[in-house]
């Protein structure tokens, strides 16, 4: 079976990490500092707060926002869970706007719809890897006073009008799972520009406790405070040092990905059945996924039975993403339901994720294509 995706580790990171194992600090040691630094220096931001995973990163980018009990923050349904659940930790409501027919992404149009008083924060999500229309969403969050926070989980790596993603909106959280862009196991970061929300996330990965460790052992002294209720949302030294690693291959990572991509479109181009998500014109996408839409009149078999006879053939596909507010928990806790957001419905019933990582051979990608050119031509 070819993967949707996994990770690349090869000797560097190995050696990397081993290198870290045989030191003296496992956690809240140098490396985390120097990752942060890494991860900074390459998107173009001021501060960056590494934390045990992406949705560590958009609990504490809530956090840093000051989301409370009753804020609303306006949000694509076109996602994962964790996107929304980051508001619901700190007693937020997600409220869904609808996405753009062709990207998929964030619709400002329907964001300004959904604007209420209580909105105290939009998150735009770079889906698949491609960045939203950021100057739409800034104006609109300008003019109504609410933070724009940027969910690029998908997009480290990506540009949007010759700017990198991560310095494009108040705060920008990326995911290091092993199927993104780089890994370090389980891990995240936000970066921003704000040297006081950069302090606030700092705070809450601690337990909200102002110092750590290893600040109190440079200083010589025992003594802590908790100011804030936080969490453990630590990453360690050698995941960190894994990323220092990955973080210098990334530019191999994304020609790759991009390669991948740029033979999928010629292969699908025309091809009855298939419509890849539309890029946009002003962005450089990171590809960390390629998603195509299936026609089931073209076709005349429905999406679902096209995902397996794809699996049957050894082709990992898989469905990026069941819309948010048709997952049961909100159903019931937020009183949300089919109808709500029409575009991103019915786009679930037709969308596939195909094979694309770094690591995929020529061979691999030759079989995803001839695979879906002979179903498509039965």
């Amino acid at each position: 079976m070819i993967p949707y995706s996994r990770q690349f580790v090869d000797e560097d990171d190995i050696q990397a990490v081993i290198e870290v194992l045989r030191s003296d600090w496992l956690t809240t040691g140098p490396k985390v500092s120097e990752f942060e630094g890494a991860v900074c220096d390459f998107v173009g931001a001021t501060h960056a707060v590494a934390v045990s995973s992406g949705t560590a990163a958009l609990h504490a980018a809530m956090y840093a926002v000051g989301i409370g009990p009753g804020d609303e923050v306006i949000l694509p349904p076109v996602t994962f869970c964790a996107t929304a659940n980051s508001v619901v930790f700190q007693g937020g409501i997600p409220v869904f706007a609808d996405v753009d027919h062709d990207t998929l992404l964030l619709d400002p149009v329907k964001v300004e719809e959904k604007i209420t008083e209580r909105t105290k924060a939009i998150i735009a999500v770079d889906f698949a890897g491609q960045p939203c229309d950021y100057d739409k969403l800034r104006e609109i969050a300008n003019r109504h006073s609410v933070a724009l926070v940027a969910d690029a989980c998908h997009a480290l790596g990506a540009e949007y009008e010759g700017h990198r993603v991560g310095s494009l909106a108040d705060m920008t959280v990326f995911s290091f799972h092993p199927v993104k862009h780089i890994t370090t196991g389980e891990g995240g970061i936000i970066t921003t520009g704000d040297p006081e929300r950069a302090k606030r996330l700092r705070l809450f990965r601690n337990h909200g406790i102002a110092t750590d460790f290893r600040e109190r052992e440079s200083q010589g002294s025992w003594f802590y405070e908790m100011v804030d209720l936080g969490y453990n949302y630590r990453i360690t030294d050698f995941q960190c040092a894994l990323g220092i690693t990955q973080l210098r291959k990334l530019p191999k990572f994304l020609e790759r990905r991009y390669e991948i991509a740029a033979r999928y479109d010629e292969a699908f181009a025309g091809l009855p059945g298939i419509n890849p998500i539309a890029v946009r014109p002003d962005v450089f996408h990171a590809y960390h996924l390629y998603v195509v839409r299936v026609d089931p009149g073209a076709l005349g078999i429905d999406r679902a039975a096209f995902f397996t006879n794809l699996r049957e053939k050894g082709i990992g596909v898989n469905v990026h993403y069941i819309p948010v507010h048709l997952h049961p928990f909100y159903r019931e806790k937020f009183l949300t339901g089919p109808g709500l957001c029409p575009v991103a419905e019915t786009a679930y019933e037709q969308i596939l994720s195909l094979p694309l990582f770094p690591g995929m051979h020529d061979e691999d990608v030759d079989k995803v294509i001839k695979t879906m050119q002979r179903l498509l031509s039965q």
